[in-house]
């Protein structure tokens, strides 16, 4: 099973997934974890690049293809060897998220823009996406709230407001589009809360 995580920055995610692997290993699965951009010694390097204040020049279509090479490398060395091996693979971000902020973002072509993806996956798409659900304003506060503690303050947080609202419709839409692939998880409240709302909408999608 092939399970990744979205949300906007802010939302939580890559602390929710934290505590997903956690909670999956707990229950015995088999479980490989990754993270995109990067994953593997290339991508690592490319998400080096993509996140650097250093790079505020970058073209958005410079962006979307260090994204999506990252993410064939990751696809082909990690990604599809282990799924094939029976493990469960979960992905702290994946293709949806070169959709919502490329596309719908940086308002790149969005059929232009799957082929790319597609033909960097293979096709390959999670079987299940959670979305850890905020508003962009929230997400944003959250993040330099971080950012001020000494977190991670990256290339892609530092941009408007007006972008991460775009690229909070994208997800709407992609949400809207294949209903049937995404669990929506509200992403208010404490870690806690959020936790254990997650881990209850989860279980009956779990083998």
């Amino acid at each position: 099973m092939f399970i990744s995580v979205e949300g906007l920055d802010g939302s939580g995610k890559t602390t929710q997934y934290q505590y997903l692997v956690e909670f999956l290993r707990q229950r015995g699965y088999s479980l490989t974890c990754v993270r995109e951009p990067g994953g593997t010694p290339i991508g690592d390097q490319i998400r080096d690049v993509l996140h650097s204040l250093k790079n505020a020049a970058m073209h958005p279509h410079t962006e979307l293809l260090l994204y999506v090479a990252s993410r064939a490398q990751l696809v082909a060395e990690v990604i599809k060897p282990r799924l094939a091996a029976g493990d469960i693979v979960l992905s702290d971000r994946y293709a949806d998220s070169t959709l919502a902020y490329q596309g719908y973002g940086r308002g790149l072509d969005l059929e232009r823009l799957h082929q790319i993806v597609d033909f960097a996956t293979e096709g390959l798409k999670p079987d299940l996406t959670i979305y850890l659900d905020i508003d962009p304003a929230q997400g944003l506060a959250r993040r330099q709230a971080g950012a001020d503690k000494g977190e991670e303050w990256n290339r892609l947080d530092a941009l408007a407001l007006d972008f991460h609202q775009r690229v909070y419709r994208g997800y709407q839409a992609l949400i809207a589009a294949e209903p049937q692939r995404w669990l929506v998880v509200d992403a208010l409240g404490s870690v806690e809360e959020v936790q254990q709302r997650l881990y209850q909408a989860l279980i009956p999608y779990l083998p």
